[in-house]
């Protein structure tokens, strides 16, 4: 596991100096930057700014103190605009080369002025956008379900991702948004936590104060199986909030599954667990799963509902065409697969950028018919 971390480490930290030396390269050419007192300094700060999130996330899984928040928020902010300086980049030099091969007049500073200014304004709308909540309205139908739930209200989030970036005021923003739908059900459905040391038991308090008559419930998602996992379940158990880990519990004539991140990533381990359980194939089954993969197991199972999280939807573009690839096309929203329903959020919270391009931040609420 160390040997495969440090060669993710050096592929990350690759493409990152790879993506800066584009930047500069791109900055230096169409705006005439060739004097060393300029491009001196501009290859410290892009180097500087290159190695800074690698090292930032090592610190602050480690401490919590202020300044280590800050330098990261920033580091990673920066990660941000990087996306969008490149994608300014590549559009600056495909202009450039169309405008040599027609014979066009262009204006190369101009051009490149337009395309980062354009960038810049995309990621500051990225962070605002990030940080409203919106609220996603969905219907659900449930064969031979109890009356006891029809008309019911299930609440399903994800991916909020407390930590450095979001702390107790999102968590808390969050709980009270939740507790206003007055819902019967909550589904947390992991990445509570986005890893790292920071006061747990005081991030989860606020959802000890969500008040849902029939429960809420919570799965791992990957970031909390990053290290030992125990510490993140033991603050959310503290706040009154079941931890379903690979396991079963009938709810009036409903049954609901929660599985465990990393034994759901294994195909061979994930269909061994739910063949343990003793699934009602009479009684309607939700599924809580925190990646949209393997869902061919679950059609197996009968399973009704699925709900998972952990895309993001991409967060920015455009590595959401990255997860629709990856995911099928279940990266988001409301599917099918067979008989198999499934909805997967975008989350409400962020990774790595406080930003959010091309998507919301959502909370699923979730009628029962």
């Amino acid at each position: 596991m160390a040997y495969q971390f440090i060669i993710f480490i050096v592929i990350v930290q690759s493409i990152l100096f790879l993506g800066h030396w584009f930047f500069y390269k791109t900055l230096t050419f169409f705006f005439n930057l060739s004097s060393p007192g300029v491009t001196l300094p501009l290859k410290i700060i892009l180097f500087l700014f290159s190695i800074s999130l690698v090292l930032t996330s090592f610190l602050v899984f480690r401490y919590s103190h202020v300044l280590v928040r800050i330098v990261y928020v920033l580091a990673a902010s920066w990660l941000g605009f990087l996306n969008f300086f490149i994608l300014a980049s590549l559009s600056s030099w495909i202009i450039y080369i169309a405008a040599q091969q027609f014979s066009f007049s262009l204006n190369q500073k101009l051009l490149a002025g337009i395309l980062f200014g354009l960038a810049i304004v995309v990621g500051i709308y990225g962070i605002v956008n990030a940080r409203t909540m919106r609220v996603t309205n969905i219907s659900i139908k449930l064969a031979h379900l109890p009356e006891y739930w029809r008309g019911k209200i299930a609440v399903w989030i994800s991916d909020i991702h407390l930590g450095p970036v979001r702390r107790y005021g999102f968590a808390k923003d969050i709980a009270h948004k939740i507790q206003q739908m007055q819902p019967d059900l909550v589904f947390i459905g992991g990445d509570l936590f986005d890893g790292g040391t920071f006061d747990l038991d005081g991030f989860t308090e606020p959802f000890s104060k969500i008040s849902a008559p029939d429960g809420v419930y919570f799965i791992t998602g990957n970031h909390e199986e990053f290290f030992d996992h125990a510490q993140y379940l033991e603050a959310v158990r503290q706040a009154g909030i079941k931890v379903l880990n690979n396991e079963i519990v009938n709810l009036k004539g409903l049954q609901i599954i929660g599985v465990d991140y990393r034994d759901s990533e294994n195909r061979q381990k994930y269909e061994m667990i739910l063949n343990g359980m003793k699934i009602n194939p009479s009684m309607p089954t939700i599924l809580l799963k925190h990646s949209p993969n393997n869902l061919d197991i679950a059609h197996k199972k009968g399973i009704a509902l699925q709900l998972s999280g952990h895309t993001h939807k991409g967060q920015i573009f455009p590595i959401n065409l990255i997860t629709a690839l990856v995911y099928y096309g279940y990266d988001y929203g409301f599917k099918k697969f067979r008989d198999l329903q499934i909805y997967t959020s975008s989350g409400i919270g962020t990774w790595g950028p406080p930003m959010r391009v091309g998507n919301t931040p959502e909370i699923v609420v979730i009628r029962f018919e």
